[in-house]
């Protein structure tokens, strides 16, 4: 929820990407979209971003990735 509530901040579309054995796509502005996504704690992904302020959505989404979500180590 908080991954889609940050990207609902910004105007620019958000997709996110898992990379590994089975690809898949979502809308990072779609809780049910990201919930089918599944990408668990070590999943690698891929964020991107185009619109007005895709540099700055794609800066914020990977600083909450990176603080764990607020949960810290």
């Amino acid at each position: 929820m908080q991954f889609v509530d940050v990207a609902n901040q910004f105007q620019s579309d958000v997709r996110v990407y898992t990379l590994g054995a089975e690809p898949a796509e979502a809308d990072g502005k779609s809780v049910m979209q990201m919930i089918i996504l599944a990408a668990t704690e070590g999943t690698p992904i891929r964020i991107t971003a185009e619109g007005p302020d895709a540099p700055a959505a794609v800066e914020k989404l990977a600083e909450l990735i990176a603080d764990k979500f607020g949960e810290g180590e």
